[in-house]
């Protein structure tokens, strides 16, 4: 099912201490699932909130319930905490500015970019897919186009690079010389 790390359980735990109540737990519940508008709803629960058709998670001194219907989209999920000044709120930046400006304009290329990772210095970390997987054109996609948007839009962004193993792309939208991965490829 959904695995809750530690340091979020501990996060979970001082929130429900300081602003819940007796038997109060959090509710995860997947809105558009499976779609690129496909967000996690995370809020606190009452006792009373629970009709019983959700999954249960038990933690170190509270519950998370898993929305029944939401389940699916939780299969082997993870949820973690980061504490740090580049933690939760710049990865929410970057995942909004990926959804609502670069994907649709790669998606006339049959592209998408999926945010891999904010690394404590304020890099982030994409993957490409679709056509942008393996496609020649890749290396100025990132620096002219996603990076350009991402740094103008969230100015605590230090750097972007690029994950993807592009020698495995199947389907590129433009087929010249395959780009290569800031990450060793």
């Amino acid at each position: 099912m959904i695995e809750i790390s530690e340091r979020a359980q501990t996060h979970f735990r001082h929130l429900l201490a300081t602003q819940g109540g007796p038997g109060w737990g959090v509710r995860i519940r997947a809105r558009d699932g499976g779609t690129p508008r496909g967000e996690c709803e995370l809020a606190f629960c009452e006792p009373g909130d629970i009709d019983g058709g959700e999954a249960v998670v038990e933690c170190d001194g509270f519950s998370v319930y898993v929305d029944g219907p939401s389940t699916r989209w939780f299969e082997g999920a993870v949820i973690d905490y980061n504490d740090t000044a580049t933690g939760a709120g710049l990865v929410e930046q970057v995942s909004y500015v990926l959804e609502t400006e670069i994907n649709p304009r790669l998606a006339a290329h049959r592209g998408n970019v999926s945010l891999r990772e904010v690394e404590a210095d304020g890099t982030v970390v994409l993957q490409f897919g679709g056509g942008c997987h393996g496609c020649g054109a890749v290396d100025a996609t990132l620096r002219q186009g996603v990076e350009r948007t991402l740094r103008e839009r969230i100015p605590a962004i230090t750097a972007v690079r690029d994950a993807t193993d592009h020698s495995s792309g199947e389907d590129p939208y433009y087929r010249g010389d395959k780009g290569v991965s800031a990450l060793g490829g």
